[in-house]
């Protein structure tokens, strides 16, 4: 890790935890946190990806990226993956970066956005679901297509409709609809599956750090809760328990590290597929195991373990879930041929 990126995560780190508190956090379904927000953008990590001609930081991608970990181990109530991503995007199709929260979105294979030219005006229309943030967001980027070539395109909040929804964790994911909506457009040298490589290392990075959280507050929990005279740490069963969550959780971060170093020079790279599978399955035993040791208080809405493993369970379908990404890297192998498939296991 770069003396660049342990600063900026550590920056990171510091303002989650001054922020994301207990309040916050069961508050958080009522929209954007304004202040919180304000606190992200005063620290310049919503446009850490942007340019510093354009009003940005200046971090390349892998550094930005890294810090959506910390974000997922302190469960940020805040689309802050979403805008910083949709800042990249944006400047890298040579577009203008605004101001506020932003989101991006790409449409699944069941799902299609049209983009008609009218003179110098584009005009987008169709729908798409689930999009997160979208109602929030001050506008959003999307990708579409327009004959063989591919167009980033930009619509202001205002030019679409949004149907409010959320994911099991309470974080809006809104179904959008653009009727003949305005748009600026600029031609993008990246594809639909860039994109959502894109969202799928966004996705694990989150659910590396939540891994971590729920691994802290197992092994806090095993110490702390006392039963037949002792703390249930200490018995064998919850300690092979505790073991797997944190193989679990080192397996996780290990495969997302592997994703933010990829994504940075090649958004084809197999790591992130291996990574958003990885993290996928390790979300699910992790999820598991932590409501295991908590018992019968992890499943309370006063406990701060659902802030995490709710996320968790949301996150991994995000952008493709495991299956999803299986099938994409079986169909990735198959292509390379027996010959070729060591060196592209070892290429990675």
């Amino acid at each position: 890790m770069s003396e660049a990126r342990d600063m900026l995560v550590e920056t990171a780190a510091r303002l989650f935890q001054d922020h994301c508190t207990p309040e916050l956090l069961r508050d958080s379904n009522e929209g954007v946190p304004p202040k919180f927000w304000s606190a992200l953008v005063d620290a310049g990590l919503t446009r850490a990806l942007v340019s510093e001609k354009a009003g940005g930081a200046g971090v390349d991608l892998a550094d930005g990226l890294a810090l959506l970990i910390e974000a997922g181990r302190f469960s940020v109530p805040a689309p802050l993956a979403e805008t910083m991503i949709a800042g990249w995007l944006l400047e890298r199709a040579g577009l203008p970066v605004p101001a506020g929260v932003l989101t991006f979105a790409v449409a699944r294979q069941d799902e299609s956005v049209a983009a008609e030219r009218r003179g110098a005006d584009w005009r987008l229309t169709g729908k798409l679901a689930r999009v997160p943030w979208a109602k929030d967001s001050a506008g959003l980027v999307v990708l579409v297509a327009h004959g063989e070539k591919h167009v980033a395109a930009y619509v202001e909040r205002d030019a679409y409709r949004a149907t409010p929804g959320h994911n099991l964790a309470g974080e809006p994911r809104d179904d959008i609809e653009f009727v003949s909506a305005a748009a600026k457009t600029a031609a993008s040298d990246l594809d639909a599956e860039d994109w959502r490589a894109l969202g799928a290392t966004a996705r694990a990075a989150q659910i590396a750090g939540a891994m971590q959280k729920l691994l802290a507050l197992s092994v806090q929990y095993a110490q702390e809760r006392v039963q037949f005279g002792r703390p249930i740490g200490k018995f064998q069963a919850v300690q092979q328990n505790l073991a797997a969550l944190a193989g679990q959780a080192a397996a996780a971060v290990a495969a997302a590290d592997g994703a933010i170093e990829a994504a940075a020079g090649d958004l084809r790279s197999p790591l992130i597929a291996a990574a958003k599978i990885r993290c996928g399955e390790a979300a699910g035993i992790g999820a598991a195991i932590a409501h295991q040791v908590h018992g019968a208080i992890g499943f309370t809405q006063e406990h701060s373990l659902h802030y995490s493993t709710r996320r968790l369970w949301s996150w991994r379908d995000e952008f493709g879930n495991e299956a999803e990404w299986s099938q994409r890297l079986g169909i990735r192998a198959a292509k390379t041929g027996a010959d070729q498939l060591w060196t592209m296991i070892t290429a990675a």
